[in-house]
């Protein structure tokens, strides 16, 4: 049981739970993080602290979808394992709904 990146977490990207993970499975991509679902040992450390509860146990209801799209991209981007300020406005993206189909960016992120 995996835990998974979902859709909240697109533009917001907090990197408290990328401090907190004893694997460093987190993945940087230009505005939002991923799991790699192979890597992650289900420890569920990284679940709570982020605020805008963007991850999840890939047991969770509509959670499954998410398990090959952070699969996909943690294959594709650079290794975060360090803290980083959040984007000015994520706190403002916070509150936004449905922002995957217009937001998402697959470029990278710069990594550590």
């Amino acid at each position: 049981m995996p835990y998974v990146v979902m859709e909240a977490c697109v533009r917001c990207k907090y990197t408290d739970c990328v401090e907190v993970c004893p694997v460093d499975c987190f993945y940087e991509g230009e505005n939002m993080l991923v799991i790699h679902p192979d890597e992650c040992i289900d420890c569920g450390v990284c679940e709570p602290e982020c605020p805008v509860d963007a991850i999840k146990p890939d047991t969770e209801p509509g959670a499954e979808q998410w398990l090959e799209f952070n699969r996909q991209y943690s294959e594709q981007w650079p290794n975060i394992t360090m803290h980083k300020d959040a984007p000015e406005d994520a706190d403002e993206w916070a509150k936004v709904q449905e922002k995957f189909k217009e937001h998402f960016r697959p470029a990278p992120g710069e990594g550590d």
